[in-house]
């Protein structure tokens, strides 16, 4: 990757100043955080069964889960079963939802990893075809990453 502009002296400045990764990392770096979006993912939405999934203390889940919550990916809905008082139950946000290739980039580097061809594969629902993620540019061609350039955009 080049960088460009500003950027391309990389002593006059640090990620944190800029990188959208770095502020995007702040709120889903953890294990935590991204194993508890990976069971809202896969529908888990009650307290209790988030964190007994996701492997986490129910200390860790409440924090991590607050966090997603304020950051807007996940909302909490009331919910009350008969004789019992009012709960809440977490559900993907559409900025959430929108975290989706983050989880199938995950996905596939995991399997890349383990090499193994039984592992779990992600398909489409319609075909039957595995999903697959690709990093294209506006105009929709592939972008390999030698063929990429990191600029400060102005707005």
């Amino acid at each position: 990757m080049k960088l460009s502009g500003p950027l391309a002296d990389r002593d006059r400045w640090t990620a944190a100043d800029w990188c959208p990764m770095e502020r995007a990392l702040e709120l889903i770096g953890t294990h935590s955080a991204m194993v508890l979006l990976r069971e809202a993912f896969w529908g888990g939405r009650r307290f209790d069964e988030l964190a007994r999934r996701a492997g986490v203390t129910e200390q860790i889940a409440a924090k991590r889960l607050r966090q997603l919550v304020e950051a807007g990916l996940l909302a909490k809905q009331p919910y009350q079963q008969p004789g019992q008082r009012t709960r809440y139950e977490y559900v993907l946000t559409e900025r959430g939802r929108d975290l989706f290739p983050v989880l199938v980039s995950l996905i596939e580097f995991g399997r890349m990893l383990q090499g193994d061809s039984s592992a779990m594969e992600l398909v489409h629902e319609g075909c039957g075809e595995p999903v697959e993620l690709r990093v294209r540019c506006a105009a929709g061609h592939d972008v390999a990453l030698s063929e990429t350039t990191a600029r400060i955009v102005k707005r």
